[in-house]
């Protein structure tokens, strides 16, 4: 299979991984949902797991690929302060946990771009 076969096959994969954990493991997203958003933080856990397995439906099937992968994009902007409250909450943990909180932030820019480049290898199909 070309790369470009396996590229939103794999980004629907990432979404549908990261959607079930919100489920089978929702305490550690929990802990990240920004404090200034309004209601319980499990509410919004559940409601970015839901978005994320319907983005990686999206993802996967080619007639609605190109719409998803934008969806994604911009979803991946969205839910960016998420990395900077769980960075500013773990600046006092271990160097390691530290390390990979605030390796989240800059890693959010190769996912949007990585949705992007879907999108674009997507148009006309949609």
């Amino acid at each position: 299979m070309p790369r470009s076969e396996r590229s939103p096959l794999l980004l629907a994969g990432l979404l549908a991984s990261a959607g079930v954990a919100h489920f089978a493991v929702p305490r550690q997203f929990d802990a990240i949902v920004p404090r200034a958003l309004p209601g319980e933080p499990r509410a919004w856990t559940r409601a970015s797991g839901v978005v994320e397995l319907a983005l990686a439906a999206g993802v996967a099937l080619p007639r609605t690929r190109r719409v998803a992968a934008l969806a994604t994009a911009a979803f991946f902007v969205g839910v960016f302060p998420a990395n900077v409250q769980m960075a500013a909450d773990w600046r006092n943990r271990p160097a390691p946990l530290k390390a990979a909180a605030l390796a989240r932030l800059p890693l959010q820019v190769p996912l949007v771009l990585w949705a992007r480049g879907v999108a674009r290898a997507g148009e006309g199909r949609s």
